[in-house]
């Protein structure tokens, strides 16, 4: 016995095929191989604040969390949330009806995609996309509808007419991520509201991933989808404390929603991890209690690095697309006489010891994608010194 299937059918499920390792893997991979600055995936090289590590290790050491949590979340963990939602953007949500906390962000998009579409449902969703809404929607047998953010003026923007054309009968929900990862894209409450208005008129449900809800420079302003009129009740908001607090490990993240689009989210959650990260809900439920001076220092410190490294990369000759929020800035390599994103990142650990990411990864339209790049600028100032030193051997 070679340990092999006989059946002619491949082993992977049809619905996952076009799915392999993700990039993320592939690219850090390569940066342990050569020894590169690893600017691929988005996750700091340093822990979050010292108080939050010490409530988790508090929570470790009382017992609590280190048996199965409630289905929902620990109940300062919902509260915490509720409290942060009210006070940040005047949303009031139910702790014990209105909030679910889950897995990270990406259970909590899984949850809500398994939960709410059918096969043949198809999604509309904004491209480029991070690549498990493309998974998570194949894998509720829904069909991904893309519309595509363009380059314009130096930033990559929403064409609201492309977006309601996409909408057929078939279309059942939105999937809306602001701020927008990997492009930068913070959508204005102009685009929002045009986008509430789109929903309300076609009775669509909403997912929207506000993961980077903190992290929003310059004149831009989050505006979380639900506050607008006609949303609260057909929005489903996922957060998480991955990227706010630098505890990506901790896969701590909620959904806040109508109780009916919770009670539904949650029949699909307790069928995934069914619970998770117990000591961690406890120190979380203290991080959303930090005083407003954290926020703004967190957001300052990431203002200063999306600076020095947008210099480093115009400098080094790249297009650079300057975010208005996240910690990700896309850039276009055809200045460089480059066009092909996968090729050049692939190359580059080689050529200049840094690792990026090919955008054309989270598009349907690859070409549209093809000469787009993407960094992550959540390292400390150093290794951002030293990423810069290194990519101006380009220029």
């Amino acid at each position: 016995m070679t340990g092999m299937t006989s059946s002619a059918r491949p082993l992977l499920n049809r619905r996952l095929a076009e799915f392999g390792t993700t990039i993320f893997a592939e690219m850090s991979a390569l940066a342990l191989q050569t020894g590169s600055i690893n600017l691929g995936q988005g996750f700091p090289d340093t822990d979050g604040p010292e108080e939050i590590r010490e409530a988790a290790v508090r929570a470790l050491r009382d017992g609590r969390g280190n048996q199965y949590p409630p289905g929902p979340g620990v109940p300062e963990l919902r509260t915490a949330i509720s409290a942060h939602q009210e006070r940040r953007y005047g949303l009031s949500y139910d702790p014990d009806t209105e909030v679910l906390v889950t897995a990270g962000a990406t259970e909590a998009i899984a949850a809500a995609l398994l939960a709410l579409v059918e096969p043949g449902d198809e999604v509309v969703a904004l491209e480029p996309y991070y690549d498990s809404y493309a998974a998570c929607i194949a894998m509720a047998g829904g069909t991904r509808v893309p519309v595509t953010l363009h380059p314009y003026e130096g930033s990559f923007r929403l064409d609201l007419d492309e977006l309601r054309a996409a909408v057929t009968d078939r279309t059942r929900l939105l999937l809306i991520n602001t701020p927008h990862n990997p492009t930068g894209t913070v959508l204005t409450r102009e685009e929002l509201t045009a986008i509430a208005e789109l929903a309300v008129e076609r009775d669509l449900l909403v997912v929207t991933d506000e993961v980077y809800e903190h992290l929003v420079f310059d004149e831009a302003e989050h505006v979380p989808l639900a506050t607008l009129p006609g949303m609260r009740e057909r929005t489903v908001s996922i957060g998480s404390a991955g990227k706010t607090f630098s505890f990506t490990g901790w896969k701590v993240g909620w959904v806040t929603a109508a109780p009916g689009l919770v009670a539904a989210v949650r029949s699909a959650k307790q069928y995934l991890t069914y619970v998770a990260s117990g000591p961690f809900q406890y120190a979380v439920a203290e991080a959303l209690a930090l005083p407003d001076s954290y926020f703004t220092a967190f957001r300052d410190d990431m203002l200063a690095k999306r600076d020095l490294l947008a210099t480093g990369l115009t400098e080094a000759g790249f297009q650079v697309f300057r975010p208005a929020g996240t910690y990700f800035i896309t850039t276009d390599i055809r200045p460089l006489g480059e066009k092909d994103g996968f090729a050049f990142c692939r190359a580059l650990p080689e050529r200049a010891g840094v690792v990026a990411i090919p955008n054309a990864v989270f598009y349907d339209h690859r070409e549209a994608g093809a000469p787009f790049v993407r960094f992550a600028f959540c390292k400390k100032t150093g290794v951002l010194e030293e990423a810069v030193r290194r990519l101006k051997t380009l220029a």
